[in-house]
């Protein structure tokens, strides 16, 4: 049941119209544009992404707007990578793909060390500050737009390169000139991300602040049940089935505000390995999901590697499928999602606290909120320049200084995609007419 009124929620095909029709907030450039203008238009333009979308800007972001395009691309020695291409303004950076820019699975915080596996925590955050110190260019140009806009800057990271890489713990460098704070891009800087979302009509950047407003509609495996009272304060209908969850998905005549889902995950190297709550991502990709459509709802997947993303050319396409590409494409107004494992206590704790301050901040986008979450996060956990060592002197593993740096990461894990302006407003139980609602 979509509404033929809003149409689809992305820019279609940054090409033409462009970002004229982009980000509220995107302002569009004059008809007959100067030759300085038209110049800083073919300085910005992103190039190709895996599907062969010619994303042409064709219009200037509105000040306190940037975009990070990152995309898969072969260094001059031949050998795979990423460049980079971003823009704020007049103020633009690209970076070829190199020796330094490389797919970096050590840095990825889907590869923590929880129970045996994987990598300690201290080792990984030392990882990102080598990968860090290797983007001096990026982080320069992260340094002039915060310099330029302050508290006010929203950066949207487009990556398409399926990489795993942490952008919201990019460290940046202090700045004594404007007088700019060191630290974690994700606890500096309000940063949403997005995905090229695989619809032959769509393909761009969000085209509207998603209008998240209503109940609440959700599944949670008997393990999470827990979560539901997250949601005592408001209208809310859950669910311990995923086939009675789905068809409200369908039909649910009350506005959604947050479709919510807490559960198990899997990950592999191929998109038939990918499942939210024991169903595949074919299985979830044949659902309509007409509510979404309908009602723009926030989806927050509380699922161990929901975030993360498939290069699918196993199935014949030059494309990077994920469970956020996914319910973008259904419809909903943004996603909130893990780019790890969230199956310890610890994780879970973590994600309940962010999914609680999004909901009491009605009138905050949840970009902002996310920033917040981080920056306490970083003040609890301490100065970053003392990390601890993984193993004591007597060559046992530093159990409690590898748990601190996991609790910090663990508050960089979370991502939202969508638009940099959106908010979550959840209808109150007293303003539903009652209490919340069962499940089946």
């Amino acid at each position: 049941m979509s509404d033929p009124q809003r149409g689809p929620r992305r820019l279609p095909g940054v090409g033409g119209a462009g970002l004229r029709t982009a980000l509220p907030g995107l302002k569009a450039a004059a008809r007959r544009p100067a030759a300085s203008v038209r110049n800083l238009r073919r300085a910005q333009e992103p190039p190709a992404g895996l599907g062969g979308t010619d994303a042409r800007p064709g219009a200037r972001l509105e000040d306190g707007f940037a975009v990070l395009r990152v995309l898969r691309a072969d260094g001059a020695d031949g050998l795979p990578g990423y460049r980079l291409q971003g823009w704020c303004g007049d103020l633009s950076v690209n970076c070829a793909a190199g020796p330094t820019r490389r797919a970096a699975p050590a840095v990825s915080l889907a590869r923590l060390r929880q129970d045996g596996d994987g990598h300690y925590p201290s080792e990984v955050l030392r990882g990102i500050r080598l990968w860090s110190d290797n983007q001096r260019e990026l982080a320069h140009w992260i340094n002039r737009i915060r310099a330029r806009h302050g508290d006010g800057l929203r950066l949207v990271v487009w990556d398409d390169t399926g990489y795993d890489l942490p952008w919201e713990l990019l460290l940046l460098p202090e700045s004594t000139a404007p007088g700019l704070a060191g630290g974690p891009l994700g606890a500096l800087v309000a940063v949403a991300r997005w995905t090229t979302v695989r619809d032959l009509s769509q393909g761009g950047l969000p085209s509207e602040t998603g209008d998240c407003h209503g109940r609440v509609l959700g599944y949670l495996h008997r393990d999470m049940a827990d979560d539901g009272h997250l949601f005592t304060p408001y209208a809310h209908r859950f669910h311990g089935r995923m086939t009675p969850f789905l068809s409200d998905l369908d039909t649910e005549a009350d506005r959604t505000g947050l479709v919510y889902l807490g559960c198990h995950g899997t990950y592999g190297d191929a998109v038939p390995r990918l499942t939210l709550g024991d169903r595949t991502w074919a299985e979830l990709n044949g659902e309509p999901m007409s509510v979404l459509r309908r009602d723009g709802s926030l989806v927050c997947l509380n699922a161990c590697d929901s975030g993360r993303f498939v290069d699918n050319r196993a199935q014949g396409e030059e494309a990077m499928r994920g469970f956020a590409e996914l319910f973008l494409r259904k419809g909903a107004g943004g996603c909130i999602v893990s780019s790890g494992k969230v199956g310890d206590l610890e994780a879970r704790s973590m994600a309940r606290r962010l999914v609680r301050e999004v909901a009491e901040h009605p009138h905050r986008p949840v970009v902002r909120t996310l920033r917040d979450f981080r920056a306490r996060a970083l003040d609890e956990f301490g100065s970053l320049a003392a990390l601890p060592r993984v193993r004591n002197d007597d060559g046992q593993v530093d159990v409690v200084g590898q748990k601190r740096v996991l609790r910090l990461l663990y508050a960089f894990m979370f991502h939202y995609y969508g638009h940099p302006r959106t908010a979550l407003r959840l209808t109150a139980v007293d303003a539903a007419g009652g209490g919340g609602g069962g499940g089946r």
